[in-house]
């Protein structure tokens, strides 16, 4: 072998070396690039994971406000109906002890305290709003017939 022929092969050795050297340095800038991106998207899932974790201890606070709420408003409404009972049962107790107000209370409402308690079925606020307008006003009454109850005094 001449040295021309060795110093040509030589120098396709070093090409050749060069061109690996390259594409390893090319290997290693993709691969730098995907680790880069995969930190970047790691730390936008826990931003996210972090902020919803928030939210969930957010709502998780409110809801026990409400449930909260809700004792409270059945413990309210468990004692009012306690009030209601015992109002009726003194009702009750009156009228079976009071003859003048069990006579009071088997006489007939009037015409227009009948009326009051009358109403048709409602489903929503329009329904309402178009069961207001189409009332009749109340007017006092002047003549009282015999059979209805006196005004309370």
């Amino acid at each position: 072998m001449t040295t021309l022929r060795q110093s040509l092969y030589g120098l396709a050795l070093l090409a050749a070396l060069a061109g690996l050297l390259y594409m390893q340095h090319q290997r290693v800038q993709i691969a730098q690039g995907a680790t880069k991106l995969a930190n970047e998207r790691a730390q936008t899932a826990e931003q996210q994971s972090t902020a919803r974790q928030q939210t969930i201890t957010a709502l998780n606070s409110a809801l026990a406000s409400e449930r909260s709420a809700q004792q409270q408003l059945q413990q309210e409404h468990a004692g009012i109906r306690q009030q209601l009972r015992t109002s009726q049962q003194q009702i009750e107790a009156l009228t079976r002890e009071n003859e003048e107000l069990r006579k009071w209370a088997s006489t007939e409402l009037p015409d227009t305290a009948r009326r009051l308690r009358t109403r048709p079925a409602i489903t929503g606020a329009a329904d309402y709003r178009a069961w207001l307008s189409r009332r009749n006003a109340l007017h006092p009454v002047t003549n009282r017939a015999p059979d209805q109850r006196p005004p309370a005094d």
